[in-house]
C-alpha cells in the first residue's frame, strides 16, 4: 500500500512498502507530478534516476521507502529528489568496470544529475539528487 504523505504546493512525498514492485509505481507518480509541474523535460531522467535510488535501497532496506520530490522554485532552481529508508548505511560510489554486471546505479546518478548525496537521518538515510531545470525562455 503507498501512502500519499503530501502532495501540496511544491513537495509531493509518498511512502512505500519495501517490495520491489513499488519501484514501477514510483516512476509512475513521479512522472505523472513533473507533468502537473509543468516538468516535462524532467520526467525521463527523474523517472531512471528514481528507479535506482529506489532498487538500491529495495535491494537493502527491510522496511518502507519514502520518495519526495520538491519543485524549483525560490532559492531551489533545481528539482530536487530524495529517496529515504530504514538502512542507517550510506551509499558510496564505487569504481565500476566494463564487466560488472551490477553497482552502476550511484554512478549513473552521479553522471546524470546537477548534484547528489546521502545524509543520516535519525532512523535511516537518506539520498538525494537535483536535476537542473532546462531554461524553457531560451529553449534549452
Amino acid at each position: 500500500m503507498i501512502d500519499l504523505i503530501d502532495t501540496e504546493g511544491d513537495r509531493a512525498e509518498w511512502t512505500f512498502p519495501a517490495d520491489p514492485r513499488a519501484v514501477r509505481t514510483a516512476r509512475s507518480l513521479v512522472r505523472g507530478r513533473l507533468r502537473e509541474w509543468g516538468l516535462e523535460a524532467l520526467d525521463d531522467m527523474a523517472e531512471l534516476l528514481v528507479s535506482e535510488v529506489m532498487t538500491n535501497a529495495l535491494r537493502h532496506a527491510y522496511g518502507p521507502v519514502v520518495v519526495c520530490l520538491v519543485r524549483p522554485g525560490g532559492p531551489l532552481d533545481a528539482l530536487r529528489v530524495e529517496v529515504s529508508d530504514p538502512l542507517p548505511d550510506l551509499p558510496r560510489a564505487r569504481p565500476v568496470r566494463p564487466e560488472d554486471e551490477s553497482g552502476r546505479g550511484l554512478h549513473l546518478v552521479a553522471c546524470s544529475s546537477r548534484a547528489w548525496g546521502a545524509r543520516p537521518k535519525e532512523t535511516g538515510k537518506t539520498v538525494w539528487f537535483e536535476l537542473a531545470v532546462p531554461d524553457r525562455a531560451h529553449g534549452v
